[in-house]
């Protein structure tokens, strides 16, 4: 067994790995508490957008919206490749805010779930669209 090579991605590496991939997680923190939930996403070069139900996350990321995000792939023990996003979470409304961003976003969102707000929705649970707005990305592998 070879000894395993990890490097730093450079930016554009990370972004196309983010860019890639479509489930991940983000880790926010309130008070005395970090959390971390998965999501399904969409990252267009500036925004990751996403969709999540109402609910404590929602409300807690209102009032303190910065986050880390985070999305990988692992084939093995020395075989894998992560990329950290942080910025800041913007819960996306189509009558407030910015419309042109909800616009994207649903767009972004509905290239992965095209029913995403139909009636035939997979998960009509997720009420609310958000993007965090990417403000350093950083990313690591791992080969053997």
């Amino acid at each position: 067994m070879s000894n395993p090579q990890i490097r730093t991605l450079d930016e554009e590496e990370a972004r196309a790995f983010l860019a890639r991939c479509h489930v991940g997680r983000i880790a926010f923190s309130f008070h005395d508490r970090v959390d971390i939930e998965p999501l399904h996403y969409v990252f267009d070069g500036e925004w990751i957008f996403a969709r999540t139900s109402l609910g404590s996350k929602v409300a807690t990321l209102a009032h303190r919206p910065w986050c880390a995000f985070e999305a990988d792939e692992a084939e093995g023990v020395f075989s894998w490749t992560s990329v950290v996003a942080r910025g800041s979470v913007h819960l996306l409304d189509p009558e407030g805010g910015s419309v042109d961003t909800y616009a994207r976003a649903l767009a972004a969102v509905r290239g992965i779930v095209p029913e995403t707000f139909s009636t035939s929705d997979p998960a009509p649970h997720r009420t609310q669209l958000l993007g965090i707005y990417v403000q350093e990305i950083t990313g690591r592998t791992a080969t053997q």
